[in-house]
């Protein structure tokens, strides 16, 4: 059985318009006046994690919001952000982890391959590393995957790329 037509289906974030997100969320934290006298804060580590602190749990909520509204302005999806607990940090502040999931997990890549096989779409789905790639004999029928993928997404933030005819 001879396949045509391919695409993949990916998870990816846009790390530099994270980083234009975060200094766009940095310079309003600094303009606004609920945020005065405050040492409010928004740290991009190299390895996709935000860390955010602040005086106290409200105002690190009022952090998370700017941060949420600029990312949205931007493009970027807040399903790609994975929120960790709130924590006690030195000198009675609080600090907030905020991972930024890359590349589709092995187990919700199963999930969508499952949904597909479900389905009974006449597609091939295989999973490549962190991504899925999904095949088939005609664009009818990749384009049903892709609307069966949107629906059934994981909680995932999905893009459809690199299609092939």
């Amino acid at each position: 059985m001879a396949t045509d037509c391919s695409f993949d289906v990916v998870s990816k974030v846009d790390m530099d318009e994270v980083k234009n997100a975060v200094t766009q969320a940095m310079k309003e934290i600094g303009q606004r006046f609920d945020f005065k006298g405050s040492i409010s804060k928004i740290d991009l580590k190299e390895e996709g994690v935000l860390v955010l602190a602040s005086d106290d749990e409200v105002r690190l909520k009022a952090v998370v919001d700017v941060l949420q509204s600029k990312l949205v302005k931007r493009g970027v999806s807040i399903r790609a952000m994975e929120f960790g607990k709130v924590e006690p940090a030195s000198k009675g502040t609080c600090r907030q982890e905020v991972k930024i999931l890359q590349g589709i997990p092995t187990e919700k890549a199963k999930g969508l391959v499952k949904v597909l096989k479900d389905a009974k779409v006449k597609v091939q789905a295989s999973i490549q590393g962190d991504q899925l790639r999904v095949s088939g004999k005609n664009k009818d029928d990749l384009q049903d995957a892709i609307a069966l993928l949107k629906k059934n997404d994981q909680g995932l933030d999905l893009q459809f790329t690199n299609y092939r005819n």
